[in-house]
């Protein structure tokens, strides 16, 4: 199949979340199936300051949207390791800026022209695309466009769409009345009329609406975003599109993630021989300026430090475990003022227990997965998730809330069967937290001899899954192959 992947995030070149990896790793995936994938993304600040090398390959595009004249061309590089072409769509003064996102003015103009560009640069490069791939709002006018704007062209007329929701709180929402910088105001019958009525005009919802399937990053997810509690005012339309909704699992990047070879750790390990873990946990606590037992379990946060990650139960929950128990907290990560102040006290009130850095590095993000024994996430709620199953594939066990992607990657432990992943709580509060945390410590027991074994096999229950790209990229062939 020929396939357009349309994405504002793509890794290496441009990365704010898991929307990113994604926008690597599936491409990749379908590339090696032996699929024609190009993928499209805008030409950020951040990604030609990188020294990398592109090739002009469309001067210029013009676009009239609504009486705003843009001006765009067509940039060409490769993603690393692979033949898969990527086009960079330039427009200086739409994406020349030092954030991938913001909240000015012309948030809604930057990625109505992605997706204009998303479809004039296939008819300039004579592409036909059996699938559009969109990802998010950003390029979710992409399935309207192509009907009301794009339908005359021959080019596009075996041409279906995917929308992929990576997470369902970011909508684009913008008042109705940027509806001519859409370019789609003669077809505004086409929208959601009582959301138009209301003032507003959501991206995401559009894209909802006309879509020929949806899918998002978990099973579990796909559930939830059906029902009133999570599904952030759209849970309607996605029940009324319940037959096109499908929830696949994101897949981690086994070369990238991988702690056999992994370039980051000072010493690889593997399933099958796990001595090099230990000299990990010593080099993150060496790092950390905190004290090595190997009998003491270190737990790891790696997180933005926001409402959605659970860190407000984190606070209510950790000071008065680490004042009882014994082990040891790594915490790694930006984001709120009051939480990143808070990590900070906690360091000060608990010495040689607890280490905090808001100096995120990808060196330091595997550090810590690698030399951690229990990861931390315990989300509010949680579209997919990667780094429980990064800390799966390098023998950290996850401590994880049952919800979303983490409750279909992680499976309770029971010490009498063996059998699990990790350890999990049901109810968001205070308790359910404490029960997970004491029942990681009970496991670990004194983290020596028989308790050491059982723990050496949950570790292994997880490093072994299958988790990466090539194991999911038959899920989206088959919702492709659906729409032929």
């Amino acid at each position: 199949m020929n396939i357009l992947f349309a994405s504002s995030e793509v890794a290496p070149f441009a990365k704010s979340g898991g929307l990113g990896d994604v926008g690597a790793a599936l491409p990749r995936a379908l590339a090696a199936a032996g699929h024609d994938v190009r993928v499209v993304m805008p030409m950020y600040s951040r990604v030609h300051a990188q020294g990398r090398t592109f090739t002009e390959v469309v001067p210029a595009m013009w676009l009239d949207l609504g009486g705003t004249h843009v001006k765009v061309s067509l940039y060409e590089s490769v993603l690393p390791g692979t033949t898969v072409p990527v086009y960079f769509v330039r427009c200086p003064p739409l994406y020349d800026r030092p954030s991938l996102y913001g909240n000015g003015p012309d948030e809604h103009l930057r990625f109505a022209v992605l997706s204009w560009a998303a479809l004039k640069a296939c008819q300039a490069l004579r592409f036909a695309p059996d699938v559009i791939h969109c990802n998010d709002w950003q390029t979710a006018l992409i399935p309207l466009l192509l009907r009301a704007r794009f339908s005359w062209d021959r080019l596009f007329e075996n041409t279906r769409t995917v929308l992929t929701i990576h997470n369902l709180g970011h909508q684009g929402t913008f008042p109705a009345s940027v509806m001519p910088q859409t370019g789609l105001a003669d077809s505004w019958y086409l929208f959601h009329q009582d959301e138009l009525r209301a003032g507003r005009l959501g991206f995401l919802m559009t894209g909802l609406l006309y879509a020929n399937a949806i899918t998002t990053v978990s099973p579990t997810y796909a559930k939830e975003i059906q029902t009133p509690s999570q599904g952030v005012g759209l849970d309607g339309i996605l029940r009324q599109r319940a037959d096109v909704l499908t929830g696949i699992l994101n897949g981690i990047d086994e070369d990238e993630w991988n702690p056999a070879n992994d370039k980051h750790l000072p010493v690889g390990f593997s399933a099958e021989a796990l001595t090099g873990k230990d000299t990990c946990k010593q080099a993150l606590l060496a790092a950390a300026k905190l004290p090595y037992r190997r009998d003491v379990p270190v737990f790891s946060l790696v997180a933005r430090l926001v409402w959605q990650k659970g860190i407000d139960l984190v606070e209510s929950t950790l000071p008065n475990l680490l004042r009882h128990h014994r082990f040891q907290l790594v915490v790694l990560g930006k984001g709120e003022h009051k939480h990143e102040e808070f990590f900070r006290l906690l360091e000060r009130a608990f010495p040689g227990k607890v280490a905090y850095d808001s100096a995120f590095s990808e060196r330091r993000a595997h550090l810590v997965e690698a030399g951690s024994d229990v990861f931390l996430m315990p989300s509010r709620y949680e579209p997919c998730g990667l780094n429980q199953m990064y800390s799966l594939r390098y023998g950290t066990v996850p401590l994880v809330h049952k919800t979303g992607g983490l409750a279909d990657t992680v499976w309770q432990y029971n010490p009498r069967t063996g059998r699990g992943t990790g350890f999990v709580f049901d109810h968001f509060d205070e308790a359910g937290l404490s029960w997970a945390i004491r029942r990681a410590l009970e496991v670990w027991g004194t983290g020596t001899g028989e308790y050491r074994a059982r723990w050496e096999a949950l570790m292994r229950n997880g490093m072994v899954l299958p988790l990466g790209w090539k194991h999911r990229v038959g899920r989206y062939l088959e919702v492709y192959q659906k729409l032929r």
